[in-house]
């Protein structure tokens, strides 16, 4: 397993010496599985990429009053691309103005999330499955960019019969009885999109696939929705290595440590920990005691934190936005929320790959880097919750007598999954098999 992650993080720095162009289309595609071909019939697809893949831009208006004069350059100048790619934030110093207009403000009294003051935003090339990438290029082949170039060589084109909707990272959608405006407005814009691409392709329904983030998405905008809408409009789900409702020990650790999955060299993960901090999504996928139960997620030699404790480990964290805590959202201890989403769906998540299951701050410094705990997952998340997550699934589809298929991939990790030969031709063969 070492030899071959090795031997892929040399192909990919290879690669970068490529033209973009090139490189996109040497990806290297396995003509090998068998997809060579033409379908018969094109069930449109939207397709999903994870969480670092969307992308956001901005807009300042005279409202804005910024912390430093650079950050309010482009003020009054129209869109700008804020979460775009690494580089130009980096080149032309705007990280400390990044980080400003990222975050989000907790309102109280709304209970909610909104930008900063005088600063808009929107997520561009919605409808587009070209609307996900990668932010620098140490991963040329993430956000799906291999199994998008896998579906056209099959004869999917974007906008025709493939279609995408990114998201705003930043906020997440709310639990049963919570209101969310950014996303009553998103799950409205996706409905749209799903109802559109089946009219255009002679009304089939919609086959999602969604890779990690986004298949959280697909399943509670799928549970948004009434039933016999979804039975009508949606064939078939594919979820690939999911952030699963019934959580994760990478939540934590990104909370702690401060996020992973912004790929800025040279700056600490720690140093992003307030923006992280002041997004609703940073919450989301806490590890659930039902799963998790009394062991302890957190170690110091004065106390133990568990998933039963996390409003006195967020104290103890220091966790606020701008000195409020939003701790109204987070679930109650014993709410685990999996809701199967009633139609066909499969499941495919690697595993044997180390994964946190627990951190170590013995002298109680979260500010420092902690000794890490593994157990068995993908590399993000914790195989004990996705067992959890999709026998409750199936349980609830069987009973309804759904289809329900759970594809455990050995050796694969998180990102990886339509990445490496193997992984890439199951999930091809579960995407064929759907189409079908």
């Amino acid at each position: 397993m070492a030899m071959n992650t090795a031997f892929l993080a040399l192909l990919q720095l290879l690669l970068l010496l490529i033209p973009p162009s090139l490189r996109d289309y040497l990806g290297a595609r396995p003509r090998d599985h068998g997809v060579d071909q033409q379908l018969q019939v094109y069930h449109p697809i939207i397709l999903q990429g994870g969480f670092g893949c969307p992308k956001l831009e901005a807009r300042l208006t005279d409202a804005y009053t910024p912390s430093l004069p650079r950050c309010g350059a482009l003020k009054g100048k129209g869109w700008f691309p804020l979460w775009n790619g690494t580089g130009d934030l980096l080149n032309h110093h705007y990280m400390r103005c990044f980080e400003e207009q990222m975050s989000l403000v907790f309102d109280p009294v709304m209970n909610g999330y909104q930008n900063q003051h005088g600063v808009e935003t929107r997520v561009p090339n919605f409808g587009s499955a070209y609307g996900f990438s990668y932010k620098d290029e140490t991963c040329p082949f993430c956000c799906n960019l291999r199994l998008r170039n896998e579906l056209e060589a099959l004869g999917y084109r974007d906008g025709d019969n493939l279609f995408g909707a990114p998201y705003d990272i930043r906020h997440a959608p709310p639990r049963p009885g919570q209101y969310s405006q950014v996303y009553s407005e998103y799950f409205a814009r996706v409905k749209d999109l799903v109802q559109n691409a089946s009219e255009k392709n002679g009304n089939k329904p919609v086959i999602f696939i969604g890779h990690s983030f986004a298949s959280r998405l697909i399943l509670d905008f799928v549970n948004s929705t009434p039933l016999q809408w979804r039975k009508k409009f949606i064939k078939h789900l594919v979820l690939l290595s999911p952030t699963p409702h019934t959580g994760f020990m990478d939540v934590v650790a990104n909370l702690v440590s401060g996020p992973r999955v912004f790929p800025f060299p040279n700056v600490p993960n720690l140093a992003l920990r307030p923006m992280w901090w002041s997004f609703a999504s940073s919450l989301l996928s806490l590890p659930s005691p039902m799963v998790f139960g009394h062991e302890p997620l957190i170690i110091t030699k004065h106390r133990n934190y568990s998933a039963y404790d996390y409003p006195d480990f967020l104290a103890a964290l220091g966790f606020s936005i701008k000195g409020v805590s939003p701790l109204t959202k987070l679930p109650p201890p014993t709410d685990m929320r999996v809701e199967a989403p009633m139609v066909p769906t499969t499941v495919l998540s690697g595993f044997g790959i180390e994964t946190t299951k627990q951190m170590v701050f013995w002298d109680g410094n979260f500010d420092v880097s902690p000794e890490l705990v593994y157990g068995d997952g993908d590399g993000v998340v914790n195989f004990n919750s996705v067992l959890a997550f999709t026998k409750e699934l199936e349980r609830q589809q069987v009973l309804e007598n759904i289809l329900f298929k759970f594809v455990k991939i050995p050796n694969v990790a998180h990102g990886d999954i339509t990445i490496q030969d193997h992984s890439l031709k199951i999930v091809l063969d579960e995407i064929l098999e759907a189409n079908s």
